[in-house]
């Protein structure tokens, strides 16, 4: 009898998770194992389940799917992950890598795509959809050389994660400090640093980014 390897599929728009569903049952070595709508609920169900793979989206509620995608890999390191996305930008695609993801399809690929990513993943090698470019891959192998940060996104503590979420989501330096049990100084210290590396330099250009990594909904 065949194997069948448990799955896990994390995505927050509840139709696109139930058509996953309906599509990768149909695999005669996959079995869909658990679900989640958020990057917490996944953490969760995927340490307790242990699944040999995950299907995940990046940009999710509670908790973006990139800092997911590493509380993953720690606490279930042999879980292989295929980051499920729209997303298309070299600094996504390398940080994903970087995070651990064992693979990295567009969500505009066609069903075989997705299958031919799972066989792909599931024999121990790593997938990237076709329509990325080979620059992208070609300068995540080359900063993996060298040992230098492939991104500005990788370079943030989780602190300084944590703030410029607030900070998007409106919260004053005031507010965050007594959030986060810190002095406002240190909150400003913070401020400059993500100012700093991410050489972005006003309040709408962090809320921009941290949309656009997933820390906030739109």
């Amino acid at each position: 009898m065949a194997t069948r390897h448990g799955m896990v599929i994390v995505e927050d728009h509840t139709l696109l998770r139930e058509g996953l569903k309906s599509l990768l049952s149909s695999h005669p070595h996959l079995e869909i194992v658990g679900e989640a709508d958020n990057g917490l609920d996944a953490i969760r169900c995927i340490a307790k389940l242990k699944p040999t793979l995950v299907l995940m989206d990046l940009s999710m509620p509670k908790m973006n799917g990139m800092d997911a995608l590493k509380a993953i890999k720690k606490r279930s390191p042999d879980t292989k992950v295929i980051v499920l996305t729209v997303h298309k930008s070299e600094e996504y695609i390398l940080a994903a890598l970087d995070a651990g993801a064992n693979g990295y399809v567009l969500k505009d690929s066609t069903s075989s795509e997705l299958m031919m990513a799972i066989t792909t993943i599931l024999s121990g090698k790593r997938f990237i959809s076709p329509g990325i470019s080979e620059k992208v891959i070609d300068g995540y192998l080359e900063g993996r050389k060298s040992g230098k940060p492939s991104s500005s996104w990788s370079t943030l503590t989780q602190r300084e994660r944590e703030i410029l979420k607030m900070i998007a989501e409106g919260y004053t330096n005031k507010d965050i400090a007594e959030y986060l049990c810190i002095s406002i100084k240190t909150v400003e210290k913070h401020r400059s640093n993500l100012m700093k590396k991410l050489n972005l330099h006003s309040i709408s250009a962090l809320t921009t980014f941290a949309i656009e990594k997933g820390l906030v909904n739109k």
